[in-house]
């Protein structure tokens, strides 16, 4: 996950989204000081989030000690289950899909990377968009079905996640 938000696309992840990655592991502590800035900027406010934004990022273990404070700080909940926290990262990443900032396969990457880290939970790969994880075989092997099969299956995904989701 440590290539989205891509840094030079100005775009910020929500407090809740970060919040999900920290039960995904993914979160990027590199990132993470400077995310809290901007969280400041946009009226959150607290003193572990003003302690978070003052650092360097240099050190990861330093910004995981004091990120659940800042989130709640934000008012996030840090999700208390992988499932949960995949529903939360599905629809951002079915949203990004729908508005044309991420392709099929950029998306099911992410997807891959999501149902990877959970140790393949079934609750993960329940969820709508989890459902295509394994297109990624497919995709790359050349064994399955054309691109053009494979596209269609993923948008219908995102759109079932955003129904589920955002519903």
């Amino acid at each position: 996950m440590h290539d989205w938000p891509d840094p030079s696309s100005g775009w910020l992840p929500t407090p809740e989204l970060a919040a999900a990655w920290v039960t995904l592991g993914t979160v990027p502590s590199e990132r993470i000081p400077l995310w809290a800035a901007h969280w400041l900027v946009r009226g959150y406010d607290g003193e572990a989030l003003r302690a978070l934004a003052g650092l360097s990022g240099a050190d990861p273990y330093e910004v995981h000690d004091l990120l659940p404070a800042a989130l709640a700080d934000c008012r996030a909940v840090i999700p208390d289950s992988e499932a949960a926290a995949a529903q939360v990262v599905f629809v951002r990443l079915a949203r990004m899909h729908a508005d044309g900032r991420a392709t099929e396969r950029w998306v099911l990457d992410k997807v891959c990377e999501i149902v990877s880290r959970s140790g393949y939970s079934d609750s993960v790969i329940e969820l709508p968009l989890g459902q295509v994880f394994g297109l990624d075989d497919e995709w790359d092997a050349g064994w399955g079905r054309p691109e053009d099969q494979l596209v269609p299956e993923i948008q219908a995904a995102c759109s079932a996640q955003l129904a589920a989701g955002e519903g």
